[in-house]
């Protein structure tokens, strides 16, 4: 007589089809299922995942900051990561103890008081307890990056239009260039973003975050670079068909460098 295999997952499907028949769950015993007989796949993949992401550039990464902006806005960036990451081992976790709960006898009062319980807690209370403190932080997040009189204090202003920046320089009256935004390393720097068509995004992830260019209106952002370098920027928002290739370059200067800008020296970009 031929002998069956053994079927590692019969339990897991025996679960899926008779305990939680007709509940929602069956669902998650399904994809654990999947997950169980993928199981190579998906550790060949979590490898590789690692290299693949190793070979990314760091010339848009908003978690390479080069200026004080950037890294208020990294540390952003990485405390939305820790905290999602958190909450979702959490939630694994209970899901994993509810399918390891054994069906016990319960009476009505006391089954009843639990799942008030459940749906007060984790259902009322921490979605608002994680939400307030979201606020919060983001309220401070804000106000450190609001534009603030500096004695330093240099301002540009950046016109957008399909497909170009135009940008001019109010310690250089008449002096304009295009897709090349020139700054002085160290100092602040408020650009005064406007756009005379459509609705354009300026964005320099090393430098900043994203503030959107709006016909008719001019949105103030503050950006700086803390040493001598070149920024690669984009427009971050669809605005028609050449957007994919929408580009521009922020030059960070030495002072000596900046002044020779100012004073339209070797500079015609």
């Amino acid at each position: 007589m031929d002998r069956v295999p053994p079927d590692r997952h019969l339990g897991l499907r025996v679960l899926a089809g008779g305990v939680f028949a007709d509940r929602v769950d069956q669902g998650l015993v399904l994809l654990l299922h999947h997950l169980l007989r993928h199981r190579v796949r998906l550790l060949v993949l979590l490898g590789i995942t690692p290299v693949v992401l190793a070979g990314c550039v760091d010339t848009l990464s908003t978690v390479h900051p080069a200026g004080p902006a950037a890294a208020v806005v990294a540390v952003m960036w990485w405390v939305l990561l820790v905290g999602s990451t958190l909450i979702f081992l959490f939630v694994m976790i209970l899901l994993a103890a509810a399918f390891r709960q054994r069906s016990a006898p319960i009476g009505p009062a006391h089954d009843s008081g639990r799942e008030r319980l459940w749906i007060m807690g984790l259902g009322l209370a921490f979605p608002l307890t994680v939400l307030a403190a979201l606020l919060a932080y983001g309220l401070v997040v804000g106000e450190r990056l609001a534009p603030k009189p500096h004695p330093d204090l240099v301002t540009v202003g950046a016109e957008a239009s399909q497909w170009t920046w135009r940008f001019t320089y109010a310690d250089a009256p008449g002096r304009e260039t295009w897709n090349v935004l020139h700054i002085p390393a160290g100092r602040p720097v408020d650009v005064e973003i406007t756009t005379t068509d459509v609705i354009h995004a300026f964005w320099v992830p090393r430098l900043a975050g994203k503030l959107d260019a709006i016909p008719g209106h001019v949105n103030v952002l503050r950006i700086e670079a803390d040493e001598p370098g070149e920024y690669h920027g984009v427009s971050s928002e669809f605005s028609g068909p050449g957007y994919r290739n929408r580009r521009f370059l922020v030059v960070a200067h030495p002072a000596a460098d900046w002044t020779a800008f100012l004073n339209g020296e070797g500079m015609d970009e």
